[in-house]
């Protein structure tokens, strides 16, 4: 290995980081959100809204809640329902919307024939889900895969169709990867839009139809360009299980998902966060998506030379947590990103460090890694200096989810002419430095080894102070970001709740270990 990191340390930093996720674990099995459970009600079939636009899991989700049956879970109910109502899911749910059901009312039958009905239940879902991920690779097999980093961009009009005309737009330029940025705020509704939409601010609605729409257009696009095109979106917020199950259900590819990214930066409660990125972490990880991590968001309010060992230590977190999910390597999409001052001396050394780090201790992820934002001043022709040399570490350590910089970033959301000159400039430093990562070797003890070996250290040092604090604490002291968050305050923390000794869902017990 070029950097010539301690094994040992690294090994030492994934224990910590194992049994941090571990302790967590345990609070996370104990206890479920209303999230969850209308996850579980939309894989079991449960669609649509009222009169009044109010999706009908939410209905269902609220009714069980008011009721206090929630720590039994809603597949629990729902699959007694059917049994003892022989109706679906669907028309259930519209019982209870018009009055006519009440889930708490209903004889519970054996539990052995409400499990059996359950599984039932969840069978059309999975099989749309797998059904996707085998349509997915047999795409990417018949068009074949680039060794290059993939060229990822973004759209975020706020209308669907508008969407529509930009990524196709971007697919001809080049692009290998669309990301449809989600409108401002969604992340703080308890609840998923329903629909096409047309009015987002600042990006568009992640809903399940807008997902179908996306997913169509860059299938035809792909086929007219010759390329399996991928689909990205956000499983974040508080209804990112759902958002996952959306997504595993209308064949995206990637999805933003971070373990601790909420609670950061939108201030969601800690344990509703990390209750529901679990299942989020099941589904994607069945449905063979790849997650994005988010630790690159530290270093917007953090400074990326003093603080690049937070971005470390949330790696192996992001890292351990998937693992429990049942999420492999090939599927997590660690975070990082390019963010060190232009002044400071040396910074490209100290750049091409932390992403060489990155690749050699994880060297099955496919790593994200995102262009300079911070220091982007309106500037387009620095502007387009720094995106080279972003472009040109990506190239040389191997990256492969690669967030194009755009040129007018800090003046306004890209153009599609703007998002042109960002595939160029890539694919000529990807073109030109082709094979010169293979062809350098560091300088032994030199300022690359040597920052890459202080990083690893300071993340070893604090995973093990996280280890014995415990993570909650951690958060609540505001280590990572410089954000300190309360373990009883934020949004969403009236939605969690202690699972029954009945509790039950049926989809972990049918995706967690992923594929298989």
């Amino acid at each position: 290995m070029k950097l010539n990191l301690n094994p040992e340390t690294i090994q030492l930093a994934r224990k910590y980081a194992k049994s941090i996720a571990a302790d967590t674990q345990h609070f996370i099995d104990a206890h479920t959100t209303v999230a969850v459970e209308r996850t579980v009600c939309r894989l079991l079939g449960i669609d649509g809204v009222n009169e009044a636009d109010i999706p009908l899991p939410n209905i269902v989700v609220e009714h069980i809640k008011e009721a206090q049956y929630l720590p039994l879970g809603a597949a629990y109910l729902i699959a007694n329902a059917v049994a003892v109502l022989g109706k679906a899911p669907q028309a259930i749910a519209e019982g209870i919307c018009a009055g006519r059901v009440d889930l708490t009312k209903i004889p519970l039958e054996e539990e052995a024939r409400i499990k059996k009905e359950a599984f039932a239940l969840a069978a059309p879902s999975l099989e749309k889900i797998r059904a996707n991920r085998q349509a997915r690779n047999a795409l990417a097999q018949k068009y074949g895969d680039k060794n290059e980093p993939y060229l990822y961009v973004i759209v975020a009009t706020g209308n669907i169709h508008e969407d529509v005309i930009q990524a196709t737009a971007a697919v001809a330029q080049g692009a290998d990867i669309v990301a449809v940025i989600r409108t401002t705020g969604q992340s703080l509704l308890d609840f998923v839009p329903y629909g096409a939409t047309a009015q987002g601010f600042g990006g568009t609605y992640a809903t399940q139809e807008n997902f179908r729409i996306m997913r169509a257009a860059l299938d035809e696009a792909g086929e007219r360009a010759g390329r399996y095109i991928r689909l990205c979106n956000y499983a974040s917020g508080l209804c990112m299980p759902e958002i996952a199950a959306m997504g595993a259900l209308e064949g995206l590819d990637m999805m933003l998902n971070d373990a601790l990214y909420g609670i950061l930066f939108r201030d969601i409660n800690m344990k509703r966060t990390l209750i529901d990125q679990f299942f989020s972490r099941v589904i994607n990880g069945f449905a063979g998506i790849i997650i994005n991590t988010g630790e690159d968001n530290y270093l917007t309010t953090a400074d990326a030379v003093e603080e690049a060992h937070t971005v470390l230590t949330s790696q192996f977190l992001n890292e351990q947590f998937a693992l429990l999910a049942g999420l492999p390597e090939a599927q997590m999409g660690l975070g990082h990103a390019f963010e060190i001052a232009p002044e400071v001396k040396g910074g490209f050394l100290f750049e091409l460090a932390q992403a060489q780090m990155a690749r050699e201790i994880f060297p099955a992820a496919p790593l994200k890694y995102m262009p300079p934002t911070k220091f982007m001043t309106g500037d387009i022709f620095m502007g387009a200096v720094q995106n080279a040399l972003f472009n040109a570490v990506s190239v040389i350590t191997s990256q492969k989810i690669h967030l194009l910089g755009m040129l007018t970033e800090a003046i306004h959301t890209p153009f599609m002419a703007d998002r042109a000159l960002a595939i160029e400039n890539a694919r000529y430093l990807f073109t030109t430095l082709h094979g010169l990562g293979d062809e350098l070797h560091f300088k032994e003890g030199g300022i690359i080894q040597s920052r890459a070996k202080v990083v690893l250290e300071r993340a070893c040092a604090l995973l093990a102070q996280i280890d014995e604090n415990k993570l909650f604490a951690t958060l609540e002291r505001g280590t990572f970001a410089g954000v300190k968050r309360s373990r009883e305050g934020g949004k969403g923390l009236e939605g969690v709740v202690a699972k029954s000794e009945k509790y039950f869902n049926p989809f972990v017990t049918l995706m967690l270990g992923g594929a298989s």
